[in-house]
C-alpha cells in the first residue's frame, strides 16, 4: 500500500499520525481562501513531485496525477513486485477521482467565463482529462491490461477497489494497481463552502455540535493480486478483499436519501458477497463527514444492519479531512492497517452524543480490539453508495464456498 496525505507520506508516517490523533488541518497555502470565509483544509504541504517522479513525468503530470503515481510507486515497493509482473497484459490500473486535475479545470473555467471560449488553449485542455491518472501510472510501470479511471464522486476509491477485485476474480488480471487520488483546488473548495458544508475550525463526525467537513486531498493506492499469483512469487498478503456492495440512491445531487436505503443495501451486499454475516464485522471505518445529514443517515444504516450490536466505528476524516474522490482509498489503507495492528484510529473532536448518531464511536484516542473483519463506508454526492469489506488473510470462507454469492 502507498499513501499521500496531509498527515504523512507513506504507510508508516500516515498510520502513526492516525494512531496518535494528529490532525492534518492547517491554513490553506495553495490559494487565497480568505474571501470565501473558510481558510482551513487538510492540505498536503510537504509533497515534491520530483521526489517520486522522473523529470519527464513531473513535467507531464499535474498535482493529482503526481499524487496517484507517487502513492502507486510506494505501493509497488511495499509489495516487492518484480518489474516483469507489471510489464504484462495481466497487470491493470484502476484508479478513481472526482475531478482529477482540478486546477486545470479552474484555469479553463476562468478563461471561458472571463474571456470567452476562444481563450481556452487547446494545449491546456488535454491536461485536464481524468483518465490521465490511470494512463500515466500504467505508462510508468508498463502495465498493458485494463486501464481505467472511475470518476465516482467521493466513493471513487471504493468503486475502483471493487472493480479491480472483479478483474482478478474474473480471471482477467493477476495484478491490479488500484485506489484513488484528489487534489485541493479553489473551484471545488468554493463549491463546498457555498453548500454550507465546510466547518469553520474542525471536523467532528457524529458529534452533537458538528458543523461540517474539512476538505482534504491526497491519494491512497494498493496492489491487489490473485492468491495464486501471490503464492507463486512468495508474497505475504496484508489482507483480503472479501466483497463489496454498490447502490445509487438517485435522490438528490448532494443530500443523502433520508432512510439510508442505498447504503444499507451496499453494506449488506459487501457482507453477503464475502460469505459472512453482520455479526462477523469487527470494526467500521465510517464515511463520517461531520455534516448533519450524512452522519445521521449513516447512523441509521449502521443500526439497520447491526441492530443492537454496537460495532466500534470511527471516521478518520476528523484527521485527514474529506479527501473527496480519494477519501475511501486512503481510508482503505487505514482499514488494512487496523487489521494488521488491531488498533482502531480515533474520531477526534467528539464530545457530545447526538441521539441520532448514538453509535460506538472510538472517541478522541485510539483503541484496541478484534479486527479480523473491517468494512469501509462511502456515501457520496449523487447518491453513490459503496462499501468494501476487508479481512485478515485466510479468515474468509473459501472461494468455492462463496461461489453462490459472488
Amino acid at each position: 500500500m502507498g499513501v499521500v496525505s496531509s498527515v504523512g507520506l507513506g504507510r508508516a508516517p500516515f498510520w502513526q499520525s492516525l494512531v496518535e490523533g494528529r490532525s492534518g488541518t492547517s491554513t490553506i497555502r495553495s490559494f487565497d481562501a480568505t474571501r470565501l470565509g473558510r481558510t482551513l483544509a487538510a492540505e498536503v504541504q510537504d509533497f515534491t513531485a520530483t521526489d517520486h517522479l522522473t523529470s519527464v513525468e513531473s513535467r507531464r503530470a499535474g498535482r493529482c496525477s503526481a499524487f496517484a503515481l507517487a502513492a502507486a510507486r510506494m505501493a509497488v515497493r511495499d509489495a516487492a513486485l518484480p518489474e516483469a509482473a507489471l510489464r504484462s497484459e495481466r497487470a491493470s490500473v484502476v484508479l478513481g477521482t472526482t475531478m482529477g486535475e482540478a486546477d486545470i479545470c479552474g484555469v479553463l473555467d476562468g478563461r471561458w467565463i472571463h474571456e470567452g471560449p476562444d481563450a481556452m488553449s487547446p494545449r491546456v485542455i488535454p491536461k485536464f482529462a481524468p483518465y490521465l491518472l490511470s494512463m500515466q501510472t500504467a505508462q510508468a510501470f508498463g502495465c498493458r491490461g485494463t486501464v481505467l479511471t472511475l470518476p465516482a464522486a467521493c466513493a471513487a476509491g471504493n468503486y475502483a477497489i471493487g472493480y479491480a477485485t472483479d478483474l482478478i476474480r474474473a480471471g482477467r488480471a493477476d495484478v491490479v494497481i488500484t485506489g484513488a487520488a484528489e487534489m485541493l483546488q479553489e473551484l471545488q473548495f468554493a463549491g463546498f463552502v457555498r453548500l454550507g458544508a465546510v466547518a469553520p475550525e474542525r471536523c467532528q463526525p457524529f458529534d452533537l455540535e458538528r458543523l461540517g467537513l474539512i476538505v482534504g486531498e491526497g491519494a491512497g493506492v494498493m496492489v491487489l493480486e490473485s492468491e495464486a499469483h501471490a503464492v507463486r512469487r512468495g508474497a505475504t498478503a496484508l489482507a483480503e478483499v472479501g466483497g463489496y456492495g454498490l447502490a445509487c440512491d438517485g435522490f438528490h445531487i448532494t443530500r443523502p436519501e433520508p432512510s439510508g436505503a442505498g447504503v444499507i443495501h451496499a453494506l449488506r451486499e459487501a457482507i453477503r458477497r464475502s460469505g459472512l454475516a453482520a455479526g462477523d464485522v469487527d470494526f467500521i471505518n465510517a464515511h463520517g463527514t461531520g455534516t448533519k445529514a450524512n452522519d445521521a443517515v449513516e447512523s441509521t444504516a449502521v443500526r439497520a444492519v447491526f441492530g443492537e450490536r454496537r460495532v466500534p466505528i470511527s471516521s478518520i476524516k476528523s484527521l485527514i479531512g474529506h479527501c473527496m474522490g480519494a477519501a475511501s482509498a486512503i481510508e482503505a489503507v487505514s482499514c488494512v492497517e487496523t487489521i494488521i495492528s488491531g488498533i482502531y484510529p480515533p474520531t477526534t473532536g467528539y464530545g457530545s452524543v447526538d441521539p441520532e448518531c448514538d453509535l460506538a464511536v472510538v472517541a478522541n484516542t485510539a483503541a484496541r480490539g478484534r479486527a479480523d473483519v473491517v468494512v469501509n463506508h462511502s456515501l457520496a454526492f449523487g447518491g453513490y453508495d459503496a462499501v468494501v469489506l476487508f479481512a485478515k488473510p485466510d479468515h474468509l470462507p473459501s472461494p468455492a464456498a462463496r461461489e453462490g454469492v459472488a
